[in-house]
């Protein structure tokens, strides 16, 4: 029976690993209130959604958006940095990053309005899927 309920319990983790999540961080970058939003964050192509409001909650669409991820140097690994520019779609900031490798990535999302800048950082975790 004790055997039964490990087997189950390791199925369920399974399944959950399989089946990616949407990744969201909501946090302030200076004056805005930022969205980031990847569909299924896994090693690979992702698609990325910033949606960026000023202290009216109104959508802030005349800025450069751009996300920059980054991991540091490894044993055998030079350092990786990246920099994609966001493409506005309508309210909201829309592009595609590229993760290489599994692991914990520095992030920043750059929003540059007025000729100021505002950063929101965070990790992710990327995982072969």
């Amino acid at each position: 029976m004790k055997k039964l309920i490990i087997f189950a319990v390791i199925i369920l983790l399974t399944a959950s690993i399989a089946y990616a999540k949407e990744f969201e961080v909501k946090e302030k970058a200076g004056v805005y209130q930022v969205e980031f939003k990847i569909d299924n964050l896994r090693v690979g192509a992702n698609n990325v959604t910033i949606a960026v409001k000023d202290k009216s909650d109104k959508y802030v669409t005349d800025a450069k958006v751009e996300v920059q991820y980054s991991m540091p140097e490894g044993i055998d690994l030079p350092p990786m940095h990246f920099r994609m520019d966001m493409k506005l779609d309508g309210n909201e900031y829309k592009g595609k990053i590229k993760i290489p490798m599994q692991g914990t990535w520095a992030t920043v999302v750059d929003i540059i309005r007025d000729g100021k800048s505002s950063s929101m950082k965070f990790y992710l975790d990327a995982y072969r899927r």
